[in-house]
Protein backbone atom coordinates (compact mmCIF):
# COMPACT_ATOMS: atom_id res chain seq x y z
CA UNK A 1 0.00 0.00 0.00
CA UNK A 2 1.39 3.77 -0.70
CA UNK A 3 2.67 4.92 2.40
CA UNK A 4 0.66 8.06 2.05
CA UNK A 5 -2.63 6.36 1.86
CA UNK A 6 -1.71 4.08 5.31
CA UNK A 7 -0.21 7.88 7.00
CA UNK A 8 -3.86 9.19 6.58
CA UNK A 9 -6.23 6.01 7.08
CA UNK A 10 -4.36 5.08 10.13
CA UNK A 11 -2.63 8.36 11.60
CA UNK A 12 -5.58 10.02 12.96
CA UNK A 13 -7.23 6.26 14.00
CA UNK A 14 -3.80 6.07 16.02
CA UNK A 15 -4.27 9.51 17.97
CA UNK A 16 -8.22 8.65 18.61
CA UNK A 17 -7.24 5.07 20.24
CA UNK A 18 -4.35 7.51 22.46
CA UNK A 19 -6.65 9.75 23.88
CA UNK A 20 -9.49 6.66 24.47
CA UNK A 21 -6.34 5.28 26.45
CA UNK A 22 -5.44 8.30 28.52
CA UNK A 23 -8.97 9.22 29.11
CA UNK A 24 -9.94 5.83 30.52
CA UNK A 25 -6.67 5.54 32.50
CA UNK A 26 -8.03 8.68 34.17
CA UNK A 27 -9.09 9.00 37.77
CA UNK A 28 -11.26 11.45 36.80
CA UNK A 29 -14.81 10.98 34.60
CA UNK A 30 -14.92 13.07 31.21
CA UNK A 31 -18.06 15.00 29.83
CA UNK A 32 -18.36 15.60 26.18
CA UNK A 33 -21.48 16.54 24.21
CA UNK A 34 -22.62 14.12 21.33
CA UNK A 35 -21.39 16.55 18.95
CA UNK A 36 -17.82 16.92 20.50
CA UNK A 37 -17.70 13.08 20.56
CA UNK A 38 -18.94 12.15 17.38
CA UNK A 39 -16.84 14.97 15.76
CA UNK A 40 -13.84 12.79 16.92
CA UNK A 41 -15.12 9.73 16.34
CA UNK A 42 -15.76 11.29 12.46
CA UNK A 43 -11.82 12.81 12.32
CA UNK A 44 -10.70 9.09 13.00
CA UNK A 45 -11.72 7.11 11.00
CA UNK A 46 -12.09 9.91 8.07
CA UNK A 47 -8.62 8.72 6.59
CA UNK A 48 -10.03 5.34 6.12
CA UNK A 49 -13.13 6.91 4.61
CA UNK A 50 -11.62 8.85 2.75
CA UNK A 51 -9.25 6.47 1.16
CA UNK A 52 -12.12 3.43 1.08
CA UNK A 53 -15.35 4.40 0.33
CA UNK A 54 -15.23 7.87 -1.02
CA UNK A 55 -11.96 6.71 -3.20
CA UNK A 56 -13.99 4.00 -4.70
CA UNK A 57 -16.98 5.68 -5.96
CA UNK A 58 -14.51 8.52 -7.92
CA UNK A 59 -13.60 7.84 -11.25
CA UNK A 60 -9.38 6.94 -12.12
CA UNK A 61 -9.63 10.36 -14.22
CA UNK A 62 -10.93 12.17 -11.47
CA UNK A 63 -7.42 11.32 -9.88
CA UNK A 64 -5.62 12.08 -12.61
CA UNK A 65 -6.72 15.79 -13.79
CA UNK A 66 -6.46 16.91 -10.08
CA UNK A 67 -3.61 15.30 -8.94
CA UNK A 68 -2.46 15.68 -5.27
CA UNK A 69 -5.53 18.01 -4.58
CA UNK A 70 -7.92 15.28 -5.42
CA UNK A 71 -7.64 13.99 -1.52
CA UNK A 72 -8.28 17.61 -0.17
CA UNK A 73 -11.72 17.45 -2.66
CA UNK A 74 -12.29 14.41 -0.97
CA UNK A 75 -11.66 15.58 2.69
CA UNK A 76 -14.14 18.53 1.86
CA UNK A 77 -16.85 16.05 0.65
CA UNK A 78 -16.48 14.10 4.01
CA UNK A 79 -16.54 17.24 6.13
CA UNK A 80 -19.86 18.65 4.51
CA UNK A 81 -21.47 15.30 5.38
CA UNK A 82 -20.38 14.82 8.91
CA UNK A 83 -21.52 18.43 9.73
CA UNK A 84 -24.59 17.47 8.12
CA UNK A 85 -24.48 14.57 10.20
CA UNK A 86 -24.12 16.33 13.03
CA UNK A 87 -26.51 19.11 12.53
CA UNK A 88 -29.13 15.89 12.74
CA UNK A 89 -28.18 14.55 15.63
CA UNK A 90 -30.50 14.59 18.92
CA UNK A 91 -28.88 16.14 22.10
CA UNK A 92 -26.43 13.68 23.86
CA UNK A 93 -23.94 13.75 26.84
CA UNK A 94 -21.45 11.50 26.95
CA UNK A 95 -19.82 10.31 29.96
CA UNK A 96 -15.99 8.32 30.01
CA UNK A 97 -14.60 6.44 32.68
CA UNK A 98 -17.96 6.11 35.11
CA UNK A 99 -20.15 3.43 35.74
CA UNK A 100 -23.98 4.00 35.95
CA UNK A 101 -23.81 3.03 39.66
CA UNK A 102 -21.33 5.97 40.04
CA UNK A 103 -23.35 8.17 38.25
CA UNK A 104 -26.63 8.36 39.53
CA UNK A 105 -26.22 9.75 42.41
CA UNK A 106 -24.19 12.86 40.69
CA UNK A 107 -26.86 13.42 38.30
CA UNK A 108 -29.98 12.85 40.92
CA UNK A 109 -27.97 15.52 43.07
CA UNK A 110 -27.38 18.09 39.60
CA UNK A 111 -30.66 17.27 38.51
CA UNK A 112 -32.52 18.55 41.90
CA UNK A 113 -30.80 21.28 41.84
CA UNK A 114 -32.08 22.65 38.66
CA UNK A 115 -35.34 21.57 38.74
CA UNK A 116 -37.65 20.53 41.61
CA UNK A 117 -40.60 19.17 39.33
CA UNK A 118 -37.77 16.47 37.51
CA UNK A 119 -39.79 12.61 37.49
CA UNK A 120 -37.57 9.37 37.14
CA UNK A 121 -38.96 5.97 35.70
CA UNK A 122 -36.40 4.02 35.23
CA UNK A 123 -33.73 4.34 33.12
CA UNK A 124 -35.86 8.00 31.88
CA UNK A 125 -35.61 11.06 33.00
CA UNK A 126 -37.50 14.76 32.47
CA UNK A 127 -36.82 18.18 33.70
CA UNK A 128 -39.79 20.06 32.71
CA UNK A 129 -38.54 22.96 34.28
CA UNK A 130 -35.53 23.17 31.84
CA UNK A 131 -37.65 21.37 28.45
CA UNK A 132 -35.68 18.17 28.60
CA UNK A 133 -36.03 14.49 28.34
CA UNK A 134 -33.55 11.98 28.03
CA UNK A 135 -32.64 8.42 29.26
CA UNK A 136 -29.55 6.63 30.54
CA UNK A 137 -27.50 4.22 27.98
CA UNK A 138 -24.62 2.97 29.62
CA UNK A 139 -22.17 0.37 28.54
CA UNK A 140 -20.39 -1.48 31.38
CA UNK A 141 -17.39 -2.62 29.66
CA UNK A 142 -15.84 0.63 28.31
CA UNK A 143 -17.48 2.35 31.83
CA UNK A 144 -19.36 4.89 29.48
CA UNK A 145 -22.60 6.08 29.98
CA UNK A 146 -24.69 8.38 27.46
CA UNK A 147 -27.76 10.68 28.33
CA UNK A 148 -29.67 10.56 24.96
CA UNK A 149 -32.54 12.90 23.95
CA UNK A 150 -36.07 10.98 24.77
CA UNK A 151 -38.29 12.63 21.73
CA UNK A 152 -37.71 15.49 19.00
CA UNK A 153 -39.09 18.47 21.87
CA UNK A 154 -35.92 19.60 23.14
CA UNK A 155 -34.89 22.90 24.51
CA UNK A 156 -30.98 23.30 23.82
CA UNK A 157 -30.34 26.19 26.19
CA UNK A 158 -31.45 23.48 28.86
CA UNK A 159 -29.07 21.12 27.72
CA UNK A 160 -26.66 23.19 28.02
CA UNK A 161 -27.50 23.76 31.64
CA UNK A 162 -27.21 20.48 32.34
CA UNK A 163 -24.19 20.10 30.69
CA UNK A 164 -22.61 22.75 32.79
CA UNK A 165 -23.87 22.02 35.74
CA UNK A 166 -23.02 17.86 35.13
CA UNK A 167 -19.55 19.00 34.31
CA UNK A 168 -18.85 21.07 37.28
CA UNK A 169 -20.18 18.24 39.63
CA UNK A 170 -18.06 15.38 38.09
CA UNK A 171 -15.34 17.24 38.29
CA UNK A 172 -14.50 17.05 42.36
CA UNK A 173 -15.11 13.51 41.55
CA UNK A 174 -12.20 10.67 41.17
CA UNK A 175 -13.11 6.99 40.31
CA UNK A 176 -11.15 3.93 39.63
CA UNK A 177 -8.74 3.98 36.46
CA UNK A 178 -9.88 1.14 33.88
CA UNK A 179 -7.97 -1.12 32.67
CA UNK A 180 -9.31 -1.27 29.59
CA UNK A 181 -7.26 1.77 28.87
CA UNK A 182 -4.06 0.01 28.69
CA UNK A 183 -5.58 -2.21 25.72
CA UNK A 184 -6.36 1.34 23.71
CA UNK A 185 -2.72 2.75 24.05
CA UNK A 186 -1.86 -0.50 22.64
CA UNK A 187 -3.38 -0.58 20.01
CA UNK A 188 -2.69 3.07 19.23
CA UNK A 189 1.22 2.41 19.47
CA UNK A 190 1.00 -0.48 17.10
CA UNK A 191 -0.32 1.95 14.44
CA UNK A 192 1.78 4.52 14.70
CA UNK A 193 4.63 1.82 14.56
CA UNK A 194 3.06 0.19 11.30
CA UNK A 195 2.55 4.19 10.19
CA UNK A 196 6.09 4.76 10.60
CA UNK A 197 7.43 1.60 9.17
CA UNK A 198 5.57 3.04 5.92
CA UNK A 199 7.22 5.42 6.26
CA UNK A 200 10.66 3.87 6.33
CA UNK A 201 10.20 2.14 3.45
CA UNK A 202 9.56 5.46 1.53
CA UNK A 203 10.26 8.81 3.11
CA UNK A 204 10.67 10.54 -0.41
CA UNK A 205 7.38 9.43 -1.41
CA UNK A 206 5.40 10.74 1.45
CA UNK A 207 7.53 13.84 1.61
CA UNK A 208 6.58 14.34 -2.50
CA UNK A 209 3.06 13.50 -1.67
CA UNK A 210 2.60 16.19 0.92
CA UNK A 211 4.55 18.57 -0.93
CA UNK A 212 2.30 18.16 -3.79
CA UNK A 213 -0.82 18.60 -1.86
CA UNK A 214 0.33 21.89 -0.18
CA UNK A 215 1.56 23.04 -3.47
CA UNK A 216 -1.83 22.49 -5.48
CA UNK A 217 -3.37 24.10 -2.50
CA UNK A 218 -1.29 27.08 -2.79
CA UNK A 219 -1.51 26.87 -6.54
CA UNK A 220 -5.57 27.09 -6.09
CA UNK A 221 -5.17 30.13 -3.58
CA UNK A 222 -3.04 32.17 -5.85
CA UNK A 223 -5.44 31.59 -8.48
CA UNK A 224 -8.25 33.28 -6.85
Amino acid sequence: MDPFRVCLAFGPLAMYMLLLGAINLSRRPLLVSGVRDASALAAAVSGMVVIGPLDLIFPVEATIFYGPLFWLLLLGLYVMCVLLCLLMLRPRLVIYNILGDELRPILAEVVDRLDTDARWAGDSLALPGLGVQLYLDGFAAMRTISLTAAGGRQNHLGWRQLEAALESALFREQVGRNPRGIVFIGIGLLLILFVVAAIAQNPQGVALSLLDAVRSVLDLFLAD
